[in-house]
This record gives C-alpha cells, structure tokens and sequence, in this order.
C-alpha cells in the first residue's frame, strides 16, 4: 500500500512540476481567446471574422495551445533533470507538419508508427520525457566524456524516436483521449447526472486540490478546449469551490472576535478575491477552526449546482482562482458568464452564512459551558 502511494505521489508531483510553469503561457493564450470572444462577432462584434486583426489574435491565441508539446517538452524534460531543449526538439518531432499531415501510418525497419494528431496534448510528450530521462543517463554513463556533446543528445533522440513515436505517444493520446472522453460523457449525460457530478466536485475540490489529483484534471481540461470542445462539467464547479474559499473566510470574520484572528480572516478574502489564493483561507481558516470547512464544502456544493442546472461551460481556460476567472466563461453566451458569476455568488454566500452559523453555535455552546 505504501509503494502506491508514492507511486501516486510521484505521479502526482510529475503532472505538477511539470504543469505549473505552463501557467503563464495557458493564461497569455486564454487572455487572447477572451479578446476575440468579448469584441469577436459572437459578442460585441467590433472585429469581423474576416479582419486581419481577427486573423492575427486567432493564431496568436492558438499557438498557446497548439504548440503544447514543445512548451510541455522543456517544463516536464526540466524537471526530470534532462536537457530542456532536447524536450523541446521532442514535443516539435510530435507536431512537425510533415508528420501532422500524414494520412496513413509509417513503416520504417519493421515499425509502425501510427499517424495521430499530437497538437495540443500533454500525456504524450510528459511520458515520453519520463522515459528519456532514463535513456539519457543510460546514453551519458558508457559515452566518453570527450564526446558526449555530441554522441549523447543524438543517441537520446534516435533511441526515443521508436519509442516515442511507436509506443509511447500513441498510448499517450489513448490514455487522455479515454479520460477526456470520460469526462465528456459525464458532462454529457445530463439532468440529474451531470448535476449531480458538478455539485459533488464542487464540494469535494479543495480537498482534491490538497491531493494534487486537481493536475489530472486540469490536464483533462487543457486537453479538451485544446481540441475546440468545452468543459461543461469541471472548470465551472471548480470555480464555485474557490470562491467558497472567500465566503468561508467572510463568515469566520464575521464570526471571530479576536482583532487579529478577523484580520487573518479578511486577509484570506482578499487573496482569494483579488489574487487568486485559496490556501491561506483552506489552511489558516479552514483547518485552524475546522467548522469553517463545512461551510466551504456546502458553498461549493451550491454554486455547482447551481451551474449544473443552468449549463455553465467553460469555453477558455484562465487557470486563477480571482474575479479573472469570469473570463473563462465568455465566448459562449451572455448568459453563460451571468450564470457562472451567480454561481460563484451563491457559493461564496452560502459559504460564509454556514461558517457563520456554525463558529456562532460552537462559541455560544462554549459560553453555557463556562457559566
């Protein structure tokens, strides 16, 4: 039981090391798409589809997810210790167009190699990096030092390119097409199933966040909208949850009489609110006074139900916990940004209306306890 569970962990802290740096460009290139959503023909309609500005903030936008598996070849071949610019040189071998637009499968020396679309993925190129990790050590330790400039990194790309393009990517693109279509069709099943999912995500999300299991997701996440769908189900009750992260904060300043313990609580608003922090209110409120959680999990539960019933989708990723995340929900209708914003509201109420309630009853029975 112990060696899997640092096997999960190690899974675990792979998908995060190697996806957090990822962050600035996902947002750079939702920030694009939230442009052409807001002022594109769909909204406001300031620019046309067929204007050059269109045209250019579309691929602007695009890049940031289409050429994933370069971007993804330097952050997970980093932190496994490998030379960057050889993950790089991996993830272009993966969307070189040549490859890209091959219609049937290579055969070369008696291997096949699969024609697939890796543009936009992640799993493929992050376990391709694991694997060369190995194989570069292994190149580096029987080639004289005098050559390895030049041996080693040459070595490593030809070894990986069977097992990259005939093995390796392949399942890749299996493994988060099976879990993107999973999570589709549970987004998909509609009334009280896709309900039901979002509003227990949205109780449960923190907790799946302190995990680290929240990066499965997430890699689910980027994969789909990489691929023009969009997240119906977990984007829209994650962000329910982090803003019951700021009412459960509300409510337990509320509620504390301390001037320093409200001020702790008013800070932790704050940085979820405006940057986008929720650990210091999940670990300085929540598991400090504990019954603030409750509040937190039923706030969660509200707004993702709330979602759920109106059909929220997500339709770019803006990966903050702050008000920015309402740009995540633009492009599709104005209703769609409106519901998600009531639901964020009905999260955040809800959350610190319980935590208020409940740290209030616990002081009052402490106080009948001392008289």
């Amino acid at each position: 039981m112990k060696k899997l569970k640092s096997v999960g962990s190690a899974i675990l802290n792979a998908l995060s090391g190697s996806l957090v740096p990822l962050i600035p460009v996902l947002i750079g290139a939702a920030m694009f798409k939230t442009l052409l959503a807001v002022f594109g023909p769909d909204v406001l309609g300031w620019i046309h589809a067929d204007s050059d500005l269109y045209i250019l903030l579309s691929f602007v936008a695009d890049a940031g997810f289409y050429f994933l598996p370069i971007y993804a070849g330097y952050t997970s071949a980093t932190y496994f210790k490998v030379s960057g610019l050889l993950g790089m040189f991996l993830g272009a071998i993966l969307i070189h167009p040549t490859f890209a637009a091959l219609d049937q499968s290579l055969v070369v020396f008696g291997l096949t190699v699969p024609s697939l679309a890796y543009s936009g993925t992640i799993l493929p190129i992050l376990l391709s990096c694991w694997i060369m990790s190995y194989v570069y050590k292994g190149v580096e330790r029987v080639i004289p030092k005098v050559l390895q400039d030049v041996f080693v990194p040459f070595l490593t790309i030809l070894v990986m390119l069977p097992i990259t393009l005939c093995l390796v990517a392949p399942l890749g693109t299996w493994l988060g097409q099976f879990i993107c279509d999973f999570v589709l069709s549970l987004g998909s099943l509609g009334g009280i199933g896709t309900i039901l999912s979002m509003a227990l995500i949205g109780a449960f999300w923190q907790y799946i966040v302190m995990s680290g299991m929240h990066w499965i997701f997430i890699t689910t996440i980027i994969t789909i909208l990489a691929t023009g769908e969009v997240d119906a189900l977990i984007f829209p009750a994650c962000t329910a949850s982090s803003f019951s992260i700021g009412g459960m904060c509300l409510g337990a300043f509320l509620a504390l009489r301390g001037t320093e313990d409200k001020a702790k609580a008013m800070s932790c608003v704050i940085a979820q609110m405006i940057g986008g922090v929720t650990e210091p209110g999940l670990y300085g409120v929540g598991f400090q006074y504990k019954k603030p959680l409750a509040g937190m999990m039923a706030g969660g539960f509200c707004g993702a139900l709330y979602a759920g019933i109106t059909g929220v989708v997500c339709t770019n990723l803006v990966p903050v916990a702050s008000f920015l995340v309402f740009l995540s929900f633009t492009g599709a209708s104005a209703m769609n940004l409106v519901n998600e914003i009531i639901a964020a509201a009905i999260a955040f109420v809800v959350a610190a209306v319980v935590t208020f309630v409940l740290m209030k009853s616990g002081q009052k029975k402490c106080e009948t306890l001392i008289k």
